[in-house]
């Protein structure tokens, strides 16, 4: 076993909460669950270093400049930006200048690592978030609801915890909020796809029908689209090929012609990777 290390300086104001927290064994194998949280009114020479504990940080700041240093690399966090960490790895925050001003959430969960995993493909774990007093009313809900306690406590937490969570993943670590308009070529490509998903698509033909190039085509549908455009061309495929195993009566043979795939073995394994079963099995427990 790792061992844990923390080392600290609690230079927080009298007003500051903090909030330790111990989810049921339901909760922890069901919702997303807090295991700390609170809001500090920070000020030099308040930092935290950490290593080896279960747990994802969240931390938002509401005023005042901190310091996260986590990978080797270093941040200036700011009025209005978040970090998500996990706290396994070895990091540190701390105050920088005058004060620093924090509402902060240690979490767990079955799907945090899941969910944690998706926020790091970006390039950092410091996002600006857009709807600023909306996060902020999640975390002082999430605060009210741990010293709440009722029956309902836990699921009304997973559910502020998932909103959050929400919010950061929509939000592009640019800090650019991709709820923004979808460009028309973006939109125009999955037209394309939609109308033309039974014939070859080669990437360099899509490109030239909307206009931009291949390489800024795949970077911008990944971003607004959520997946790649291979991948957005074979869920195609997949959601017409379980419509006619369960709608009509084609051989495994012409529904994979018909998905614009020239190849059965290949159809009935990219199937298989991704339903967990055979086309015809498939066909058996929902036709």
């Amino acid at each position: 076993m790792q061992k844990y290390l923390e080392r600290a300086a609690y230079e927080w104001s009298e007003d500051s909460v903090r909030l330790i927290h111990t989810a049921n064994q339901n909760t922890k194998r069901t919702f997303f669950y807090v295991q700390e949280t609170g809001v500090f009114k920070t000020k030099p020479p308040y930092f935290t270093e950490r290593e080896n504990l279960d747990s994802f940080l969240l931390v938002y700041t509401i005023s005042g400049e901190g310091i996260l240093q986590i990978d080797g690399n270093k941040y200036d966090v700011t009025p209005g930006q978040l970090f998500w960490i996990p706290c396994m790895k070895h990091h540190c925050y701390a105050c920088k200048g005058k004060n620093w001003e924090i509402l902060w959430l240690h979490f767990n969960g079955i799907a945090a690592r899941g969910y944690y995993e998706e926020f790091a493909k970006g390039e950092t774990p410091v996002v600006l978030i857009q709807r600023r007093e909306w996060v902020k009313k999640q975390f002082c809900h999430i605060i009210s609801l741990v010293q709440k306690r009722d029956a309902h406590s836990e699921l009304l937490i997973s559910n502020d915890i998932t909103n959050i969570l929400t919010e950061i993943l929509m939000t592009d670590h640019g800090n650019e909020s991709i709820q923004s308009q979808m460009p028309d070529y973006v939109k125009l490509t999955i037209r394309e796809i939609d109308k033309h998903f039974q014939e070859d698509l080669p990437l360099e033909q899509l490109a030239a029908q909307v206009g931009v190039s291949k390489y800024y085509l795949l970077k911008q549908f990944k971003k607004y689209v959520g997946c790649t455009i291979g991948e957005y061309c074979t869920t195609t495929r997949l959601n017409y090929a379980k419509e006619l195993l369960k709608y009509s009566q084609e051989s495994v043979n012409e529904i994979t012609f018909s998905c614009g795939m020239n190849n059965v073995s290949h159809f009935i394994n990219m199937f298989r990777k991704h339903e967990h079963m055979t086309p015809l099995q498939y066909r058996k427990k929902w036709g």
